[in-house]
């Protein structure tokens, strides 16, 4: 998680941002963005919450939902899993409209 949003993440979100400008730029009429990721790993959980807060400082009048894969001990036994899910859930409670 920290490596997908603070290091590694960090130096990618602004590459991104700007996509994301460029695509709302083309709305007619933006309501809202969709993100789909999973909370267990580190791009998803780390990039994915860090993408997500700076969307919503830039777009702060516009809906936020999230679809969010949640890890699972019967699926996978990866030990930093439960630990990417819990900072990521803190995250997207300050920063999303429906999750």
């Amino acid at each position: 998680w920290a490596k997908g949003h603070y290091t590694e993440g960090a130096e990618l979100v602004d590459q991104v941002l700007d996509v994301v400008r460029r695509e709302a730029e083309g709305c007619d009429c933006l309501q809202g963005f969709q993100i789909t990721h999973s909370l267990g790993g580190g791009t998803g959980a780390g990039m994915g919450t860090l993408l997500i807060s700076k969307i919503r400082e830039e777009f702060p009048d516009r809906m936020m939902a999230t679809f969010s894969v949640v890890p699972s001990p019967k699926v996978s036994d990866t030990v930093v899993e439960p630990y990417n899910a819990t900072l990521s859930v803190h995250q997207l409670v300050e920063n999303s409209d429906e999750t």
